[in-house]
């Protein structure tokens, strides 16, 4: 069973949950709204619930939150310290500083260690195509997913994504390079749903749906070796920043994000004229299937958000939306 919410309903529990939690308002808005954006794009597991796996964590590690600092600065880079605060506001702050470079410099590195959960990394994509700038970003984590013909877990889920600026709305590629996120095994656990086939392993490697026995075993890579070796590499972009080559728990993982202002190499500015080219290409192309057009990657993002932005509504499962209202209770 769902509950429907209104966008501000959501955005005003959200933010008093986080703050039973110690969040400041700064935070707790920035981590709301992207939150929210995650389930106006109908990404169940990376919307609401999270502020659940935020505070088990907290509570069973304890609050070592300190305030994030910056290590290391040059006009083109940075390395910041998390200072163990959660990733929906230590990317957030790492994609703002590499833009704010990237728009003087022509292109920006920033990396962030000491961090959790940084969520969707379309979200901090658009905040560089906004700026009609191109991005990269990756993040490292946990060993939960096991390289392709292993039992052991000893890579993060570790999303990559890159976004292009077009004259409408942008091209972003963002995956995780697994077969299914952490917090989606999460989800089905605290939802008490099976998985999908074929995505988890238990402890002796053995196939599973069960998510509590795919949380202690491994979740598998995507795309079999192809997925595997990616994933390898984004692990090893992610010790760039500083960070253990494998993080311990839900803890010290790193985020790294590249900012480029295609006007480096193309000054009159048309670059955003180019990647709609290419889309208009792509889109226009015959369809295999007459009833599902060719998309480009966001597309089906964008017309959902759009969607129920319209309709003013986001659905959440009612035992999140119980334990949210429980944890926002605690606010006065």
């Amino acid at each position: 069973m769902n509950i429907q919410l209104s966008l501000s309903d959501a955005r005003d529990l959200a933010i008093k949950a986080l703050k039973s939690i110690q969040f400041n308002q700064e935070d707790a808005e920035i981590t709301a709204d992207h939150l929210i954006d995650g389930a106006m794009r109908g990404v169940t597991f990376g919307s609401l619930p999270r502020i659940l796996s935020i505070a088990e964590k907290l509570k069973e590690e304890g609050d070592k939150r300190k305030p994030i600092s910056v290590i290391r600065e040059s006009p083109v880079s940075a390395l910041i310290d998390g200072g163990d605060n959660v990733g929906y506001v230590v990317a957030y702050k790492a994609t703002e500083m590499a833009i704010a470079k990237a728009k003087k410099t022509g292109i920006a590195l920033v990396g962030a260690k000491n961090t959790f959960y940084s969520g969707l990394f379309s979200y901090y994509m658009e905040m560089a195509t906004r700026e009609n700038l191109v991005a990269f970003a990756i993040g490292n984590g946990p060993g939960v997913v096991a390289p392709e013909g292993a039992i052991d877990g000893r890579l993060g889920t570790n999303p990559i994504s890159f976004a292009f600026p077009s004259k409408d709305h942008p091209v972003i590629w963002d995956i995780g390079t697994c077969a299914i996120m952490h917090g989606e095994v999460q989800l089905h656990r605290r939802l008490n749903e099976p998985l999908p086939e074929g995505v988890a392993i238990d402890p002796d490697g053995n196939p599973t749906t069960d998510p509590t026995k795919a949380l202690a075993g491994a979740i598998k890579t995507w795309g079999g070796h192809r997925g595997s070796g990616l994933s390898i590499v984004v692990q090893m972009l992610g010790a760039m920043c500083d960070a253990p080559v494998i993080s311990p728990g839900m803890s010290e993982m790193a985020y790294l994000v590249v900012v480029i202002d295609p006007k480096i190499l193309m000054p009159e500015g048309d670059y955003p004229d180019r990647v709609s080219e290419l889309s208009d290409a792509i889109r226009s192309s015959r369809p295999m299937d007459k009833a599902r057009p060719v998309r480009m990657p966001f597309d089906r993002s964008q017309a959902d958000r759009e969607r129920r932005r319209k309709a003013n509504t986001i659905e959440v499962p009612k035992p999140v939306y119980d334990s949210l209202v429980a944890m926002a209770a605690k606010v006065k």
